[in-house]
């Protein structure tokens, strides 16, 4: 019998200039942005260790080192802290990253494009390992759990690439990965196909894609023989299609709320449903 696959690592692309909402992110990067009293990268990661991820891959570049920052452990704030006797901040400050848990960083050197901020992780990666992917921007309030461990529990009854999708209007989908599902029955949907940005009269559904994944080992193999696709960029999705021949690939209709921190009236809408929440 094989080993049962479980998913350890999760990489979190935050290279991007964020630039929907400068000039705040000429100093500030755009995952540092706060719904409420958290930044919007913690939110992500606090769903990554939720299901079970202990290793968390940053790919990052230039004036990022604010999130670095904020993952580690600031000695000089705990202290402060504790002689003025203000326990329940400790614990906040203490608690963003259990002790189990380790968090790497790595530089994309020049903005490919998605697929090529995934490759970067591939050092950290095994051949035969599965992962997760995290985009900060797209915050989902899962209803039971967090979405992360909604489709780690599906990839433990159906391996495969496993990619969150929703029902979104017909005028929005070229802005979105769209799936060709084989059947639209229950959560997880057999998929044969998936295309980038496609024009509406091209789309082949409009289920599309949103920022949470759990991709098999043959995406990154993929992705280091990716050139550009749309844009000018190495596109996950390419690779992602290209290694639907050889993967089980599934859309996964997640429990949850989503809210694209991306733009100003998402970023918006979450800080007011998290504040009344």
């Amino acid at each position: 019998m094989s080993e049962k696959k479980v998913i350890k690592k999760a990489v979190f692309p935050v290279a991007g200039l964020g630039t929907r909402f400068l000039p705040a992110t000429k100093s500030i990067p755009k995952e540092m942005l706060t719904i409420v009293d958290r930044p919007i990268i913690d939110y992500a990661v606090q769903e990554a260790i939720e299901a079970g991820c202990e290793t968390l891959i940053f790919i990052t570049g230039r004036h990022k080192r604010a999130i670095e920052d904020y993952f580690d452990k600031d000695r000089e704030l705990e202290a402060e802290l504790k002689a003025k006797n203000k326990l329940e901040a400790l614990a906040r400050v203490q608690g963003i990253i259990p002790a189990h848990v380790n968090c790497v960083y790595i530089r994309q050197p020049e903005p490919l494009g998605l697929g090529h901020a995934i490759l970067q992780a591939r050092p950290l990666i095994g051949e035969d390992e599965p992962f997760a992917v995290l985009l900060p921007d797209d915050l989902i309030d899962g209803k039971s759990c967090g979405v992360m461990s909604q489709m780690v529990e599906a990839f433990g009854q159906q391996p495969g690439n496993i990619l969150a999708v929703e029902q979104i209007d017909w005028a929005q989908v070229h802005q979105y990965g769209v799936i060709a599902p084989k059947s639209t029955e229950g959560r997880l949907m057999p998929i044969n196909g998936i295309v980038e940005k496609p024009a509406r009269a091209d789309a082949p559904s409009n289920w599309t894609v949103v920022g949470r994944y759990v991709l098999m080992p043959s995406v990154m193999d993929e992705l280091t023989r990716s050139s550009p696709g749309a844009g000018g960029e190495i596109q996950l999705t390419d690779a992602i299609a290209r290694s639907l021949a050889s993967t089980p690939s599934f859309g996964f209709a997640f429990n949850g709320q989503r809210f694209d921190c991306g733009n100003k009236k998402g970023f918006l809408a979450a800080n007011n449903h998290f504040a009344n929440r």
